[in-house]
């Protein structure tokens, strides 16, 4: 292989992971921006039956719309780790209502088929996906790039 292929080879290949980038970037901006909607849409009732589960929601809305507005920035890994932990927590507090309820909330027991719960599960799990495999690609990237004692030593500092 030539100087020339093998400088063209890992241009390619550094346009190829920035469109990449971009585009996962921009499937969790609107993930997010989708899970900020429902619960937007959900919450004046909710603060009407369990003002602090509504409460919660402000908190997952400002959340996801920071999340976003720092993935738009950049891809920043703990950016990436919120838009896991944002929906997963989301998703966790779902199932919890539906089964052993939430304090004042026991009616939404057995309530597995509300259609804006169930849109939020797809974006949340979506969102959870895509977080995941992003941080999986990152954690695999350093391995290759970083000999194990100086893996090592990087995580124990």
């Amino acid at each position: 292989m030539t100087a020339t292929n093998r400088i063209r080879n890992e241009i390619e290949a550094a346009i190829a992971a920035t469109i990449r980038d971009g585009i996962l970037r921009t499937l969790a901006v609107a993930g997010l921006a989708g899970v900020a909607l429902i619960h937007v849409l959900d919450a004046p009732g909710t603060f009407q039956e369990q003002p602090w589960k509504g409460w919660l929601y402000v908190g997952l809305i400002g959340g996801c719309l920071s999340t976003a507005a720092a993935l738009v920035a950049r891809s920043d890994t703990r950016a990436w780790a919120a838009s896991i932990l944002l929906p997963a927590g989301a998703m966790i507090g779902f199932v919890v209502s539906r089964t052993v309820g939430l304090p004042g909330g026991a009616d939404d027991i057995g309530n597995w088929t509300e259609p804006l719960g169930l849109a939020s599960l797809f974006v949340e799990g979506s969102l959870v996906t895509v977080g995941s495999a992003v941080l999986a690609a990152r954690a695999a990237e350093v391995r290759v790039r970083t000999p194990a004692r100086s893996w090592i030593q990087a995580v124990a500092r």
